[in-house]
């Protein structure tokens, strides 16, 4: 089931690693915004003279949106993908209709791609949150549609 042979788990591969390089792509886009701006550091300890900050300053520690924006958005995703990693794995083990697991997974990677687009772009909450609610009813779905598929076929263990 959880092979490539399974058309749900090829889907889930590629998702699943886009949603990944998500993640790591806004981390790497947070050092960016920190590097370009000089600014927006998170402990004391990056007050420390390095080669890469060779003359701090402890205004560099104060909230920069710029930096800050990134930072939220990277959070955000840590608090959202590792539950579709999750529901994802487990549902393309149920093997189900090809349209279901596309609609499902695609689009929770489309929902984090919007997010992330409204979020870059300072659009308002509802807009953020649109997007939000699509990605966590598609991870919701596939938690339900897990449960139910064990429950009916093994049973409650």
């Amino acid at each position: 089931m959880l092979d490539f042979s399974n058309p749900a788990f090829q889907i889930y591969a590629i998702s699943a690693s886009l949603a990944v390089l998500k993640i790591m792509g806004q981390g790497w886009m947070t050092v960016y915004r920190l590097m370009k701006s000089n600014s927006g550091l998170a402990s004391p300890e990056d007050l420390r003279p390095g080669p890469l900050n060779k003359d701090p300053r402890p205004e560099q520690l104060e909230i920069n949106d710029y930096v800050d924006r990134s930072r939220r958005m990277h959070r955000n995703d840590l608090e959202n993908i590792p539950a579709f990693l999750a529901a994802g794995l487990l549902f393309a083990a149920t093997e189900p209709p090809l349209i279901l697991a596309q609609v499902m997974m695609y689009g929770f990677v489309l929902a984090r791609g919007f997010h992330t687009l409204a979020y870059a772009t300072k659009q308002s909450h509802e807009v953020r949150a649109t997007f939000y609610t699509l990605g966590s009813l598609a991870v919701i779905y596939m938690a339900v549609h897990v449960l139910v598929f064990t429950v009916v076929r093994y049973g409650l263990g």
